[in-house]
């Protein structure tokens, strides 16, 4: 029995002859003239209509795209950006029961641990910065440390969720799921929302949740891209599909044209929207998404400032340009994610937060200066954190030689930074306690953070939300929320 020939296949070859120049013509006006059958279809929905089209702010933004720098598993404030002389002067006391509430692991809690390598100033600003970070510390009087973030829980998954989507549950929207939402893109042959993970492990902790567009439509979801070979699989037509650019315009407009009517005869069905939505994307990609990263169109001055061609930095490197490139074409936002939980630093401190430093330095600086080279920095905003920071202790498994200690999460007090699009360079922002634990001046919260983005995007947090079933859903939630605005110039 003869299989049924599928729709998309029908009209795919359908449309190669004068049966579909005859076809297209009587399916509307626009294609070649005259009044076509669907003409009516082209009158507005009274529903919403979900697209990516660019849509205006509140007020005028300071940056029109996002470039994160998610340093997942917890950077060390104490080690990087924060240093605490008295964790020298009493290193090896016990504070464990002040602590207490915060130590994921009690079994192996130890005494105050200071840090193994030194800080100093630098920059106009004076910036303390450590030495596992030689690169950042030349870009500081371009970045506004915050040295007083702090989340709610001491575990990964929660954090995570709470520094993603704003709350400690999975399957709500993440950040850059609410800034496709609310803008768009300006760019309508790629993603507004990109995701570059590392190709070389397995997803991040929380997977694919990280870039979810939970109760919003699907078509805000992070798009994930791949750093080498083809950016997305199966993007790219066969060669023996190859047609005339002409035959192409017209099978699409066809084919646009029955997903409308499709679609009319179903309402409301996000996920029929998201995917349709999602095919058309795919197909202006065809044309666009490999020539955005493709990254041999960098001098070699450029690769090789990135760190491009050392096993050390590659992997992030490439991203990194990738990065700029997009958001050079209009990407909204960005993601670059490390390697596996590379600065979970439970042990080992020696050697782990040493490798997740120098994975990542180079390619970050050089971002930041190719960013401002070419006029983008003002426009761009750059931040770089994980989702807590690490605890001003010891983490000592039983007989282990404290050189080879690590230190356990640290969500009550941590570091993170900002740069570009009006944010105050050579600026350090909130302090820690004397040990580094907890965030007790100019505190910023997971909202206020989330917040002080949207702001730098035109964005009022209040004023972005989604309804559902009766609510106005927003990021920030109903709690108590302020814009840090003193990190702007």
């Amino acid at each position: 029995m003869t299989q049924p020939t599928p729709r998309r296949e029908f009209f795919r070859s359908a449309a190669d002859g004068l049966y579909g120049t005859a076809l297209a013509y009587l399916f509307g006006r626009e294609l070649y003239g005259g009044s076509g059958l669907l003409a009516d279809d082209t009158q507005p929905s009274p529903r919403r209509l979900f697209d990516l089209a660019p849509k205006q702010p509140h007020e005028p933004p300071r940056a029109k795209a996002i470039i994160q720098l998610f340093m997942q598993g917890g950077p060390s404030q104490v080690d990087l950006f924060d240093p605490k002389p008295t964790l020298t002067r009493h290193h090896g006391q016990s504070v464990f029961k002040e602590l207490a509430a915060d130590v994921s692991s009690p079994q192996s809690a130890g005494g105050l641990m200071r840090s193994p390598w030194s800080f100093a100033r630098h920059g106009e600003s004076g910036t303390w910065v450590s030495e596992l970070l030689p690169h950042t510390a030349r870009q500081v009087d371009r970045i506004a440390v915050v040295r007083s973030m702090y989340n709610t829980h001491p575990n990964h998954e929660p954090a995570l969720y709470k520094i993603q989507s704003g709350k400690l549950l999975p399957g709500l929207p993440s950040f850059g799921s609410w800034v496709a939402y609310g803008l768009g893109s300006e760019n309508q042959s790629l993603p507004a929302y990109v995701v570059l993970d590392d190709p070389q492990s397995r997803l991040p902790v929380n997977e694919i949740q990280n870039w979810q567009s939970g109760y919003l439509p699907p078509l805000y979801q992070g798009t994930r891209m791949r750093p080498t070979g083809t950016p997305i699989l199966n993007l790219t037509p066969d060669q023996a599909r190859k047609r005339p650019e002409q035959i192409v315009e017209v099978s699409r407009n066809l084919l646009a044209r029955l997903d409308r009517i499709h679609k009319k005869q179903r309402p409301g069905q996000l996920r029929l929207d998201a995917r349709i939505a999602s095919y058309e994307l795919a197909a202006r990609m065809q044309m666009t998404a490999s020539d955005a990263l493709d990254i041999k169109q960098e001098t070699k001055a450029t690769q090789q400032r990135y760190g491009i061609g050392d096993p050390t930095t590659d992997n992030y490197a490439r991203r990194c340009i990738m990065a700029r490139r997009l958001v050079e074409r209009g990407v909204r936002i960005v993601q670059i994610y490390t390697r596996g939980q590379m600065w979970d630093n439970h042990s080992n401190i020696g050697s782990s937060l040493v490798n997740a430093c120098k994975h990542t330095d180079q390619p970050v600086a050089a971002l930041l200066d190719d960013l401002s080279e070419r006029g983008l920095l003002d426009d761009v905003l750059v931040v770089w954190g994980g989702e807590f920071g690490r605890l001003p202790i010891a983490q000592l498994k039983p007989g282990m030689d404290l050189k080879k200690a690590g230190r356990d999460h640290g969500p009550a007090g941590f570091s993170l930074w900002m740069a570009g699009a009006g944010i105050r360079g050579g600026t350090v922002y909130g302090a820690t306690d004397e040990i580094g634990y907890k965030a007790v001046e100019n505190r910023v919260s997971v909202a206020d953070w989330h917040a002080t983005m949207l702001h730098a995007m035109g964005m009022h947090h209040e004023g972005l939300f989604f309804d559902r079933h009766g609510l106005r859903e927003r990021l920030t939630g109903v709690e108590e929320v302020r814009v840090v605005k003193e990190l702007f110039s």
